[in-house]
């Protein structure tokens, strides 16, 4: 969501003459668009900030400003860095111009209203990925949800769908600027909905509206919350060819005390159900998850629970962390963080051991059998080698037999590790 967001900036700054450099040495401003969701994430924003600290009193003239989540959390505290120039949260890109015209007569500025309607209407973002394979569309923008240990209703503010028509314009920018694939991008995608005198969609008749008006391309989507998965969106991935069989569906516990805790909003049977009917329609559908350890309140059984709920679904992947403190949120304000570290650091252990084995055995049952691939680049192993990724979102390695990115291939799998497939192509 951080490029999507980028690439609306990028538009609105190419209006007002701004032209994209290199490297800092050449820019007269340095924007950094941020994320709140983990500590890490922010830790890094400070390091960076110590570096432009010193390319700042050299330059002297170089403005330097704080843009999204971490800007809404952290705000008029970066004053005190001696850093920044200017604060944006993430509803306040349009007013950029103005902010920018402020800090040019050396005034520190900030703008942190969030809005319940900004969508960033009739602007088309300005693409700052170097690739024409994968194009990125935020369809939804803040999130209603408010799980316990989630920062992102305050940074990002409740949750508005945009108009279907834009979306369907940005994504055909993407489809005439030679796109092969795009990712529908939402913190809950399945409660998109849309209603005006005109047209009524909610997220499965989005979905299929842009895959059949764009067949040629790939239609990927991030993230599902459980809670909302429904079987009219499952039925239409089955039935729409150009629809990726692949489901990003975060867990994040399986024990029903400590979702109850999170306030995720389903239990451990409602999500089982739901991988279930996945499994059911879609046979060959690639799962994966976020999970993480240690959160308020964990006992042992819970993590046990965890780790039968991820042999009993059987992921691909999974992204796992230990649970940081987020200041801010409900859980930081009436959750005890009693899970001592050392017990976290070892549960987490524990879950990324699991999945390494999940994913090798998912991955040893893809060895035989074809796979049409979206070839993407060259190996970063070996410039003898190309990689693509099959619809359930498997990385292959294939060899390079003059591909070229875009390429789609029909290729057989012969070997794996737990995080790559390596195949070669069929011949036609």
């Amino acid at each position: 969501m951080n490029i999507a967001d980028s690439e609306v900036v990028a538009a609105i700054l190419a209006k007002e003459g701004f032209t994209p450099v290199s490297t800092v040495s050449e820019a007269g401003l340095v924007l950094m668009n941020t994320c709140a969701v983990r500590e890490n994430a922010e830790k890094r924003i400070w390091n960076k900030l110590e570096n432009l600290k010193g390319i700042k009193r050299k330059q002297g003239d170089i403005k330097i400003g704080i843009l999204g989540c971490m800007a809404q959390h952290v705000g008029n505290k970066f004053k005190d860095s001696g850093a920044v120039d200017l604060v944006a949260g993430p509803d306040s890109y349009r007013h950029l111009p103005e902010l920018l015209e402020k800090i040019s007569k050396h005034e520190f500025v900030s703008d942190l209203e969030l809005s319940r309607t900004e969508t960033y209407e009739n602007i088309l973002p300005q693409r700052v990925e170097s690739s024409q394979i994968n194009g990125f569309v935020s369809i939804t923008r803040g999130c209603n949800n408010f799980c316990s240990y989630c920062i992102v209703p305050y940074t990002r503010g409740r949750e508005r769908s945009r108009n279907p028509e834009d979306i369907l314009n940005e994504v055909r920018d993407l489809y005439n600027t030679g796109h092969y694939e795009i990712t529908l991008l939402g913190q809950n995608v399945n409660s998109y909905r849309w209603n005006d005198e005109q047209q009524a969609m909610d997220f499965p008749d989005l979905l299929r509206k842009v895959a059949e008006t764009f067949a040629s391309m790939r239609i990927r989507f991030t993230t599902s919350h459980p809670k909302d998965i429904s079987d009219k969106l499952i039925e239409t991935m089955a039935t729409v060819p150009n629809i990726c069989n692949h489901i990003h569906l975060p867990v994040q516990s399986g024990s029903n005390a400590v979702l109850k805790a999170m306030n995720r909003k389903y239990t451990r049977e409602w999500y089982l159900d739901r991988a279930a009917k996945i499994r059911e329609l879609i046979p060959d559908c690639g799962l994966s998850t976020d999970i993480f350890s240690g959160f308020p309140g964990e006992t042992e059984a819970d993590h046990q629970q965890s780790l039968e709920l991820m042999k009993m679904v059987g992921y691909d992947s999974a992204f796992m962390f230990k649970y940081s403190e987020r200041p801010g949120t409900m859980a930081a304000a009436k959750l005890k963080d009693d899970v001592p570290e050392d017990v976290k650091t070892r549960r987490l252990n524990e879950l990324i051991a699991l999945q390494n084995e999940l994913s090798t055995a998912s991955n040893n049952r893809d060895i035989g059998k074809e796979f049409e691939i979206l070839i993407e680049g060259r190996s970063k192993r070996s410039d003898k080698e190309m990689f693509g990724r099959t619809c359930q979102n498997k990385m292959v390695i294939v060899p390079d037999r003059g591909f070229n990115p875009g390429d789609k291939l029909k290729v057989e799998i012969s070997n794996c590790t737990s995080a790559t497939l390596f195949g070669k192509e069929i011949s036609s």
